[in-house]
């Protein structure tokens, strides 16, 4: 099963050093256990993204389009990473050994396979 990591971190508890030291050995580590499958991406500060909403008007669609991110909150997305992982258990620890968490949060998401049922309903 896939799982998407968000690596979170709050700006201010990021150690000066941390983009110098980058992972660490983590990427390397998960790519040697092949569980890596994609991701590993790093995302600009929250005041580059834009925000995009489309709601029914009256005569077209009404396009709103917000500066910033869409969450009202202190920490940041700094990246994602794509992990397949048995189970979420795995995948859990595996985000448990990411340097990030040491300061941030890392948030384990598994990603739905349009194979199967939505998993809201």
């Amino acid at each position: 099963m896939k799982f998407l990591l968000l690596i979170c971190a709050d700006p201010t508890q990021v150690p000066d050093d941390a983009f110098a030291r980058g992972c660490e050995g983590w990427t390397e580590e998960m790519q040697r256990r092949g569980v890596l499958q994609g991701g590993g991406t790093g995302l600009h500060a929250p005041a580059a993204a834009r925000t995009v909403r489309v709601r029914p008007g009256v005569d077209d669609d009404e396009i709103s389009i917000t500066d910033g991110p869409f969450a009202e909150t202190k920490e940041l997305i700094g990246g994602t990473v794509i992990l397949d992982c048995p189970t979420l258990e795995e995948a859990v620890a595996f985000a448990a050994r990411h340097p990030s968490a040491r300061y941030g949060a890392i948030e384990v998401r598994p990603i739905w396979d349009p194979a199967t049922p939505p998993p809201w309903s």
